[in-house]
C-alpha cells in the first residue's frame, strides 16, 4: 500500500482568492465583445448580393439605353442624309433665283448711287431756282409762292423735291411761251404804295405796266437786283393801244414799244 502524503491544511485569505479570479472576471467582457464569424460572413454575403444586384440593374439599364441611343443615332443619321439631299435640291432649284437676286443687288446699288447724284443735282437746281425767284415777273413769282416756300423747306424727299422743281420749271415754261395781260397790284416806284395797274408780260423777258388814268407807263425786266420797273416816258399811248388790241377791242396792228435785247456773250443789254 502506497504511502499517503500527509495533508497540510492551507490558510488562504479572501483577498488572495479575489486576486486569482480577477483576470478571469476582466477577460469575460472581452470574450463576450468579440464578433461572431458566422454573422460577419452572412453580412458580407448580403452586402455582396446587394452590390451584385445593383450592378446587374445598372448593366441592364445601360444595355437598354445603349440600344435606344443606337436607334436614335441611326434615325438622326437618316434624317441628316434626307436634309442634305433636300438642301442640295433647293440649292439647285434656287440657283437662278439667287443669281437674279445678286443682279438686283448690283442694280440696287447702282440705283442708290444714281439717286444720290440726282439728289445732289436737285439740291443745286433748287438753290438756283430760289436765287432766280427775284428775277421772275411779279405775277409769276406770286403764283409760285407756295411751291417756293415748300422748296425752301428742309426734310424733303427726292421725289417731293423733284415734283416741286418740275412744278416751278413747268409754270415758268408756260408763262414764258405766252403773253399775259391782267390787272395787277404793283409797286413800280420805291417807297410808293401799291397801285392797281394794267400789266402785259412778254414771257419772262419783259413787261409793261400802264396807269391809264395818270397816263404813265413803265417798262419791267430782270435786273441785277431782281425784277425792276423803269419809267417809260411817252410810252403810255403805245402801251394802252397794245392792251386794247390784246383784249380784242381794236383791230390787230403793229405797235412799236420799247424792248431790250441782251448780248449773252458780252453780258450787255441794249434798249
Amino acid at each position: 500500500m502506497a504511502p499517503v502524503a500527509p495533508f497540510f491544511p492551507m490558510k488562504v485569505s479572501l483577498l488572495q482568492i479575489a486576486s486569482w479570479f480577477a483576470p478571469l472576471l476582466l477577460a469575460g467582457p472581452v470574450l463576450a465583445a468579440a464578433p461572431d464569424p458566422v454573422e460577419t460572413v452572412e453580412k458580407a454575403a448580403a452586402d455582396w448580393v446587394k452590390v451584385r444586384a445593383e450592378v446587374t440593374r445598372i448593366e441592364t439599364e445601360w444595355s437598354t439605353q445603349q440600344r435606344l441611343l443606337d436607334s436614335s443615332l441611326s434615325g438622326f443619321g437618316e434624317r441628316a442624309t434626307a436634309l442634305e439631299a433636300k438642301r442640295d435640291f433647293l440649292l439647285s432649284k434656287t440657283a437662278a433665283d439667287r443669281e437674279e437676286i445678286a443682279g438686283l443687288e448690283v442694280a440696287d446699288k447702282a440705283s442708290a448711287a444714281g439717286l444720290q447724284a440726282t439728289e445732289a443735282q436737285l439740291q443745286t437746281m433748287s438753290a438756283r431756282l430760289l436765287g432766280l425767284r427775284a428775277s421772275l415777273p411779279p405775277r409769276l413769282s406770286a403764283a409760285l409762292d407756295l411751291p417756293y416756300k415748300s422748296l425752301a423747306g428742309s426734310g424733303l424727299t427726292v421725289g417731293e423735291r423733284m415734283q416741286l422743281v418740275m412744278t416751278v420749271l413747268n409754270r415758268c415754261t408756260q408763262f414764258n411761251r405766252a403773253i399775259t395781260c391782267e390787272e395787277e397790284l404793283l409797286t413800280v416806284t420805291g417807297g410808293a404804295t401799291p397801285q392797281l395797274l394794267e400789266v402785259v408780260y412778254w414771257g419772262l423777258s419783259h413787261g409793261y405796266a400802264l396807269d391809264r388814268t395818270a397816263g404813265k407807263a413803265w417798262f419791267g425786266s430782270p435786273g441785277p437786283q431782281g425784277w425792276q420797273w423803269e419809267p417809260l416816258p411817252d410810252g403810255a399811248a403805245a402801251v394802252a393801244r397794245l392792251v386794247t388790241i390784246y383784249r380784242g377791242k381794236a383791230e390787230p396792228a403793229f405797235v412799236e414799244v420799247r424792248g431790250r435785247l441782251k448780248n449773252l456773250s458780252a453780258g450787255t443789254s441794249r434798249n
